[in-house]
């Protein structure tokens, strides 16, 4: 038995817009113009200034809460836990960049002492990101390939290829920093908005396909150059596949076996990670293992097996960037920012929610901004946050970036005194830990099935990004995945999916008719829901949705309308005048176009005018039989000018064809655009306003109630026209109205005489 409803019954009076502003009075609000929000901004105050401060440095907000028993020991753990994934994750992502192992390192040290100070997210582990690896590793080859001549920049000479290749990426990295600074100055966090998931996971499985391809040369030990821009990852397929047969047996086995042990632990971690204090750092040991083999069976020169080499000890003195660089790669380090910014936030996002704590965009815009900077002067690369990196940061106890820190001051240990222990490391290992690393982005390609069940139009934001990114390279596809994924949205806003609305019997609710078995519709009204903005692309859409749904064009019935009546006047003026003299005016009366889509002119008639009555044969007009036309508005939350002029013109057809229209729940905004835009006249008037679409019916039944139970009928008479009228009338307009068409009737029948008898056919109420 179905469990008892709650009720509820409310009992007031039928509001339209006009007699609710009578009864409720409006506070009108003073808006402030842009030029007291710039005067607000730019005032200072000390609560302003030391809010300002706060905000700068987020460090001083959760240092001072921070529960040093409880916490330090877990960030201890989690720096030790992340700072060997994070020094593994550098080595191998420095390849992606095109780069020399070591520089990764740099890349895993210096943008984390920027962001423990100014970043805003507690748990992400800051430091190499391979897609950003990637992006500027196509910037790298490109102006430095590794056959040919570099780029013709004053700032190579005399430097080696490695050089050249690290001046390169530390410069894209430093103009990736300064676009980050700005958009965090100039506030502009929301531009992630505009990066969906879908667009993301798009993107990023593209990314791992290129990542794949690019370190297949490594597992393979083959010597295939860089290859940038677009169908770049097919050209370095088919260079791979044309040197198969000089694969390196050792490189390919070791990669193999790595990839297989790494991928069955990480499997395990997942399994038992409930059980697990610290992940397995199955990368770091395998990482050992690779190194003690290689050097203990001298991989280098029994197999031929490419390996680390020469490891940068220390660090080097700041660089400043190359501006002959920054103006060859501005075009590419606008989309690394962007992607950069994006995948951090994101992230932070994820675990700022689960850890109830809130990051600001344009913060995180600002820490990232000027830890690229700054790392950028220390010949680091792009920095971001890798998602699994940032797991094993929170997932061992991590509660603050002191996790962070510490994992910095590992990768340091590491680059200044331990580096050379990681010189007989052969590349294949690292490029076998990169691609195992990629299971997670790859298996994004399950998502395509799913999105297209539940909505193709994101299945065609995926598979567009993921293909534009993959063909044409990374920057370009993220441009073709930005196009596709607006190109949906107009196409949502321009085609919505309109209704036909029908009551819920015994409720004030109303439905598309199409998706309900018991649903009421009154006779002579129509309810049009409208479920998007309306603007200049979509109001010609709108006008044809209406026009199917009411079936009937008001245009053509008034201006059918129009011409008829002018048949009628100048037959009743041939039978009051003669027909000579008519034809005289006819010579100089001439109709347009413009003239038939004025109002209907029904005065110094002799009759009152039914236009769905039966009509003479040569006098054809469509029959109208909706009285009542009511526009759902409360989808529609903004009209431009073009739609406001679309709109009045549209209404004002309907409502010379005598159809009363109604437009119900429109927004408070919109009602006010209205006003200043001087939508209103004689003919559109605020009274056609309702707050809900049930007390636009209920006015409806009002209205058409009231008219019957004043005595307005509809009288059928044979052969003629017949009226809706007061009865005090009936009998005196109805017979000059069948005098008149009778001997109309009679004139287009060829009859020059009106016969005196009067012809009255019989008529029934």
């Amino acid at each position: 038995m179905a469990a008892m409803r709650k009720q509820y019954e409310v009992t007031r009076p039928v509001y339209s817009e006009d007699s609710f502003a009578e009864q409720h009075k409006k506070i009108y609000r003073k808006h402030k113009t842009i030029l007291n929000h710039v005067k607000d901004y730019l005032t200072c105050d000390s609560k302003r200034a030391k809010n300002a401060v706060l905000s700068l440095l987020p460090i001083i907000s959760w240092m001072r809460i921070y529960r040093v028993r409880e916490w330090l020991l877990g960030d201890v753990v989690s720096g030790v836990s992340t700072g060997l994934v994070a020094i593994m994750q550098g080595l191998a992502f420095a390849l992606l960049a095109s780069l020399p192992p070591s520089y990764g390192l740099y890349t895993a040290f210096f943008p984390v002492l920027i962001y423990f100070f100014l970043g805003t997210s507690r748990h992400i582990s800051v430091g190499s990101f391979p897609v950003l690896s990637l992006m500027v590793g196509a910037v790298v080859t490109r102006l430095v390939p590794e056959v040919g001549p570099p780029a013709n920049i004053t700032d190579f000479e005399g430097l080696t290829q490695d050089q050249q290749r690290v001046l390169v990426a530390s410069s894209v990295t430093f103009l990736m920093g300064i676009f980050q600074l700005t958009m965090g100055i100039l506030q502009v966090g929301f531009i992630v908005v505009y990066l969906s998931d879908t667009l993301v996971s798009g993107f990023t499985t593209a990314a791992a396909i290129h990542i794949l391809v690019s370190q297949l040369k490594f597992v393979l030990g083959l010597n295939v150059p860089g290859i940038s821009g677009p169908l770049s990852a097919i050209y370095t397929l088919e260079e791979i596949f044309v040197q198969i047969t000089s694969t390196n047996i050792c490189d390919l086995v070791m990669s193999i076996l790595i990839m297989v042990v790494v991928f069955i632990v990480k499997e395990l971690n997942d399994l038992y990670k409930a059980k697990l204090a610290v992940p397995i750092p199955i990368e770091v040991i395998m990482t050992v293992i690779a190194c003690g083999v290689s050097y203990g069976f001298n991989f280098e020169t029994r197999y031929d097996v490419d390996v680390v080499g020469k490891m940068v000890s220390g660090y080097e003195s700041p660089i400043p960037p190359s501006i002959q660089v920054l103006q060859e790669s501005a075009v590419e380090a606008f989309p690394i920012a962007i992607v950069g910014f994006a995948v951090a936030f994101s992230v932070a996002k994820v675990y700022s929610i689960k850890h109830d704590y809130t990051i600001d965009g344009n913060q995180e815009l600002i820490a990232f901004g000027v830890s690229n900077i700054f790392g950028a002067s220390f010949r680091s690369f792009a920095a971001s946050t890798a998602l699994s990196r940032s797991a094993v940061q929170e997932s061992s106890g991590g509660k603050t970036q002191i996790a962070g820190l510490i994992s910095a001051l590992m990768a340091m240990i590491v680059t200044v005194a331990l580096g050379f222990l990681l010189e007989p490391l052969p590349r294949s290992v690292l490029g076998a830990l990169v691609i195992v690393n990629l299971k997670g982005m790859l298996m994004q390609f399950r998502e395509i099935p799913y999105l297209w069940r539940k909505d193709k139009l994101e299945c065609v934001v995926w598979v567009g990004t993921c293909l534009g990114a993959t063909l044409l390279g990374l920057d370009i596809g993220l441009g073709v995945g930005l196009g596709v994924e607006l190109l949906t949205v107009v196409f949502r806003t321009q085609f919505p999916r309109c209704s036909i609305l029908a009551n819920i019997p015994g409720t004030d609710l109303y439905r598309d008719r199409k998706d309900y078995l018991h649903t009421f519709e009154t006779q002579g009204v129509k309810i049009f829901r409208i479920p998007a903005p309306i603007f200049f692309a979509n109001t010609e859409f709108f006008r044809d949705k209406l026009v199917e749904a009411v079936g009937f064009n008001p245009l053509r019935v008034l201006r059918k309308r129009n011409k008829a009546l002018r048949k009628i006047k100048k037959l009743l003026m041939k039978r009051d005048h003669g027909i000579t003299e008519v034809k005289q005016c006819n010579t100089v009366e001439t109709t347009t176009p413009s003239a038939l889509d004025l109002p209907t002119d029904l005065k110094n008639l002799p009759f009152q005018m039914n236009w769905n009555a039966e009509l003479p044969d040569n006098i054809s007009v469509p029959r109208v039989d909706l009285h009542s036309l009511i526009l759902d508005f409360s989808a529609v939350s903004f009209l431009d000018i073009s739609a406001m002029k679309g709109l009045k013109t549209m209404l004002k057809e309907f409502i010379r064809v005598d159809v009363d229209v109604y437009i119900v729940s429109c927004d408070a905004y919109i009602l006010e655009k209205l006003n200043s835009y001087m939508f209103f006249d004689d003919e559109i008037l605020t009274s056609m306003f309702f707050p809900t679409l049930h007390d636009a019916m209920l006015n409806v039944f009002e209205k058409y109630n009231e008219n019957r139970i004043r005595g307005w009928v509809v009288r059928k008479t044979v052969g003629t026209l017949a009226s809706r009228h007061n009865t005090a009338h009936v009998e005196g307009t109805t017979l000059a109205l069948l005098d008149a068409l009778n001997w109309i009737r009679a004139v287009i029948e060829g009859e020059t005489e009106h016969k005196g008898k009067r012809l009255v056919a019989q008529s029934k109420v």
